[in-house]
This record gives structure tokens, C-alpha cells and sequence, in this order.
């Protein structure tokens, strides 16, 4: 069968990659096409765009590129309908997905399934209609999201575990480098490590990354690494880190965390990763115009927390410094809080646990693929 796949963002050519691999555990014929990136290139298909293409995030971005978005919205559409896929799956990314979804539903038979559904309990909750309407199913990873559709919504999903935490428990599996010969590999000494986990897009990095090295700086007994993120060329770096003590990694992010103190990390997937690896965190976010943007914040959005963690745990498990409240000076106190070994470090370490509790030892990628090949075959 031919399944036709759309992501946006690195995190999302992770999951859909590992997706894939079990598409093929369960249909060896599989053929797949996509807009992705190059882990789902490893595993076979053809890539027709590469998310680099469609990575754009914030108003202004958006608004810059918004031509070359629309081609590739067009170009996709088209793109669909000729090759016939069986199904059409799409993942994460609600802004281009929902109109695919909603193009496809009007245009074609092909069913459309969402894997790791938009996080419309955070804002923009209306798309429920959307969803409703023109996704046949939906695959939902955080497991509080099930009574948010189905009991407010009464939107039936698929609750099938977390793929995040099912990579981490692989990767932990298999990784057997010492501290000592993964800092002899990049240069390291042996000061314990703060990470950098700016974000995957130049916008994030660009808006967080200075003021997260400022503030680590201040902590002369550790040294930083950052996790340099697919797709984002060494050049780029080097207008933040170039000339300095900052040693940058490139694809060893997982190997990174299994050998950090603590980490910087900017909201995303990266914040659940890294509680996953058990590394204390300080999650920070920067923001154009961080008055405005923490003011409406209180207003638009329905969650009190931004980051994975504390989404899954319901409270406060890591520090959240967001728009107003991103600053060098307010980075540097939460990291101090983290550094030695004190009660505060102990007690994020402890929410760890429950958040792993949580999410439980399903394996997401087999459990949606089992389905999604059930659901095709009828």
C-alpha cells in the first residue's frame, strides 16, 4: 500500500521515521512519499520536500515566507491527488496539516490519520471542528489528551503511547560510551556539562540562545556543549558561539544528555527528551515583544504550562521562563537552583519519575501502525 506522510520539523522526522519502520514490519510492500527530512529518507520513499521548506514559526516569519508556503501547500494538494495514496498521514505541524486534511476530505476518498494530534487543549481549541470533520482518526501521544477529546469533545483517538520516551529507552538500550570517551571525542575536559538545547529553528535559536550562554557563562566550574539541530548549518552557530568556549555536537543530542549535569532547554519535544534522560532543566523560551506576548498568554492560552513535563505531570516539575520572564539574569538564578546537589534538584529528579510513570512502556510507532494498516486494509 502507499501511505503519503507530512511533517515539519525535525521532531516530527524522528517520530515519522520510526512510523515507517514499523509500517513495513506490518506491510513489507509498503511505499511511502513524503514532505520530511532526512531520517525518514534513511529509511526509504521519496522525499518531495524537505521540512527545512516549511519550518517557519511566528507571525512576522510566517508573513515573510508566506509565498513560498502557499507553493508548497499548492504543490501538495497536487501532489496527493496524482500519486493516489491509500492513506495520508500527517504529523504534528496543525497549521499546514489541517488544510491538507481538509483539502483531501473535500477532494478525494483518501483517508486522512493524524499521528501526535495538534495541541488544540493549549490554544486554538475551535479546530476541534476541523479535526471532527475531516480526519478519519487520530493518534494522540500524552496521555491527558484522552479525556480532553473524548469527554469534552466526544472525538474518539487512539491513545498509544509516547514515541519519545519509546526512543529513549531504545537508545539507553544500546548506548554503551563512557563519559570519558565522549568527552575525549569532542574535546571535552571534565568539568561537568551544562547542555544548550536551543530549539530546531533559526527563529528559536536566534531569540534563545545568547542569553542562555550568557547566563551558563557565569558558572565558570562547568563547561557548555550544544546540540547543534538537524538541518541548521554550522555557519549559523557560529554568529552566537564563534571564537568562544562553547563545543557544539551535531546528531549526538541523546549522547549529549546521557552525559550532562544539567541543561538549558528551549520548549518542545527537547523538554521531554531531556527529563526523560533524568538531566535537570531549566526550560526557556524567548519571545518579539515579551510584555505583550506574557500578557496574552494569560488570555489565549488554555494550559498553565508550556512545557512536556509539566503538562503530563500537572504541575510544576521544571522551571518555566517564557516571554516576560526569559532574561539572562532570571536563567542564571534558576540554573544555580539546579547545579549543586540540593533539594530543588533532587525534587525535579523525583517529578521525573512520575512523568515516566505516565506516559507508560507502550511502543507507539508498532501499536499506530497495527492500526493504521487494519484501517487501510478495510
Amino acid at each position: 500500500m502507499k501511505y503519503y506522510l507530512i511533517v515539519g520539523e525535525a521532531s516530527g522526522d524522528l517520530h515519522a521515521s520510526h512510523l515507517m519502520k514499523a509500517l513495513l514490519k506490518e506491510d513489507p510492500e509498503a511505499e511511502f512519499r513524503f514532505f520530511g527530512g532526512d531520517m525518514m529518507s534513511a529509511v526509504g520513499g521519496t522525499r518531495v520536500r524537505h521540512y527545512r521548506e516549511l519550518a517557519y514559526m511566528g507571525i512576522i516569519a510566517v508573513l515573510l515566507h508566506l509565498r513560498t508556503i502557499l507553493r508548497n501547500m499548492a504543490f501538495c494538494k497536487r501532489d496527493i491527488v496524482e500519486w493516489r495514496p491509500d492513506a495520508v498521514i500527517l504529523v504534528d505541524y496543525p497549521g499546514f496539516n489541517l488544510k491538507i486534511a481538509k483539502y483531501v476530505h473535500e477532494h478525494t476518498k483518501i483517508p486522512v490519520y493524524y499521528y501526535i494530534s495538534p495541541k488544540i487543549w493549549a490554544w486554538k481549541e475551535y479546530r476541534i471542528k476541523e479535526i471532527k470533520r475531516n480526519v478519519d482518526e487520530l493518534f494522540s501521544i500524552l496521555p491527558f489528551e484522552v479525556p480532553f477529546f473524548e469527554q469534552k469533545h466526544h472525538y474518539p483517538i487512539h491513545y498509544v503511547g509516547n514515541p519519545t520516551a519509546e526512543e529513549v529507552r531504545q537508545f539507553r538500550a544500546a548506548y554503551n560510551v563512557s563519559g570519558e570517551e565522549f568527552r575525549r571525542k569532542h574535546g571535552l575536559d571534565e568539568r561537568p556539562i551544562i547542555a544548550l538545547l536551543a530549539g530546531s529553528r533559526k527563529q528559536e535559536i536566534a531569540g534563545n540562545l545568547p542569553q542562555m550562554i550568557a547566563a551558563a557563562r557565569r558558572f565558570g566550574g562547568y563547561q557548555l556543549v550544544l546540540a547543534a539541530a538537524p538541518g541548521i548549518d554550522a555557519e549559523f552557530y557560529d554568529a552566537f558561539i564563534g571564537g568562544s568556549d562553547v563545543h557544539v555536537v551535531r546528531g549526538e543530542t541523546y549522547a549529549l544528555l546521557s552525559h550532562a549535569d544539567t541543561a538549558l532547554v528551549t520548549s518542545g519535544t527537547a523538554t521531554l527528551e531531556t527529563a526523560l534522560f533524568r538531566v535537570p532543566q531549566v526550560v526557556c523560551y524567548n519571545t518579539a515583544l515579551p510584555k505583550l506576548v506574557g500578557f496574552l498568554r494569560r488570555l489565549v492560552l488554555k494550559v498553565k504550562y508550556v512545557s512536556l513535563v509539566n503538562l503530563i505531570a500537572d504541575r510544576e516539575v521544571v522551571p518555566e521562563l517564557v516571554a516576560n520572564t526569559f532574561s539572562e539574569a532570571n536563567i542564571a538564578e534558576q540554573l544555580k537552583r539546579l547545579l549543586p546537589d540540593g533539594a530543588a534538584r533532587r525534587e525535579m529528579l523525583e517529578g521525573y519519575e512520575e512523568v515516566w510513570r505516565k506516559i507508560g512502556e507502550d511502543s507507539p510507532s508498532e501499536r499506530t501502525a497495527k492500526e493504521m494498516v487494519l484501517k487501510v486494509k478495510k
